[in-house]
């Protein structure tokens, strides 16, 4: 069967299923140990595979001072978090229409500040930030790369992390020296998804991932889950140089294949979180304690 049926035989499954559960949001928080890998172009392209499948989702561009998501899109934002915090705007109003439909919103600096505001700020900008429950399926958090306490507070508040590796050494050091940090800082580690970005092949990519977790069992008690292997494509620099989306710009690209049996596996995994799907407002809140401590 190839790709187009199954996306269409998934899309067309979940619409005959009846849910009823509160309305939360899965909040997939997408980071990487060292910067370079791909992490801001994956998780673009993972929205527009998302949305390809019918499902609504928002971007939070956290990769403070760095807003790639608006240039790899070719949108320019008129409003950022600051402006939903210092002028008491509603969010969905500063949120910014991106390609098929999906929204981000520009995060900067002002995501961090939410550290120094009184209890009573906090409380509007977490009541605000509960909107997005009504009006998105998967809330994807763009982090920073590394291991700073601003990256590490974003990780913790999220139930679920995919983690980007490349096959250089330095990327697959700095991507176990996350999962060590994370063992370190908080009781509960999040679900960590592995994506191996750039491979000469799938071999290769499996090789990594396997090698990977298999350290991180043995020597943190971690067990990570594979979520794909992506191989290296002159497409993906062709497709930044045109500020246009890989999956869009170049839909029959063996990259855009990958990502595309990316979402499936997210989708196909939901039953599995669903129930420990914590919602925009439970995430923001834990990210205002991270960034306090």
């Amino acid at each position: 069967m190839d790709q187009a049926n199954r996306l269409r035989d998934i899309v067309k499954s979940r619409e005959h299923q009846t849910v009823h559960e509160p309305v939360t949001s899965r909040v997939i928080a997408v980071t990487s140990g060292k910067g370079g890998v791909g992490k801001t172009n994956l998780t673009l392209n993972l929205a527009i595979g998302l949305r390809k499948l019918d499902k609504r989702v928002v971007i939070i561009d956290a990769d403070l001072g760095l807003s790639n998501i608006e240039v790899l899109s070719g949108v320019i934002p008129r409003f950022n978090f600051g402006d939903v915090v210092n002028s008491k705007m509603k969010l969905e109003s500063a949120l910014t229409d991106g390609p098929l439909g999906l929204k981000f919103l520009s995060g900067g600096a002002g995501l961090t500040a939410l550290a120094n505001l009184s209890e009573k700020q906090i409380s509007v900008v977490i009541n605000n930030f509960g909107a997005l429950d009504e009006i998105s399926d998967i809330i994807l958090i763009d982090t920073g790369a590394g291991i700073s306490k601003n990256v590490l507070s974003f990780v913790k508040a999220s139930n679920e992390t995919i983690l980007v590796v490349t096959p250089e050494p330095t990327s697959i050091a700095d991507a176990y020296a996350i999962i060590k940090s994370l063992k370190r800082a908080s009781l509960q580690t999040p679900v960590l998804k592995i994506v191996v970005n750039m491979v000469n092949n799938y071999s290769e990519g499996l090789d990594i991932f396997e090698k990977l977790n298999r350290v991180s069992e043995q020597f943190l008690g971690i067990s990570l889950e594979n979520a794909g292997v992506i191989p290296f494509d002159y497409c993906v620099p062709r497709a930044v140089k045109r500020q246009e989306p890989l999956t869009l710009c170049f839909p029959r690209a063996e990259s855009t294949k990958s990502i595309e049996n990316i979402c499936l596996k997210l989708l196909n995994m939901e039953p599995k979180y669903r129930h420990n799907a914590c919602g925009i407002a439970i995430f923001m809140n834990r990210l205002v304690n991270n960034l306090r401590a």
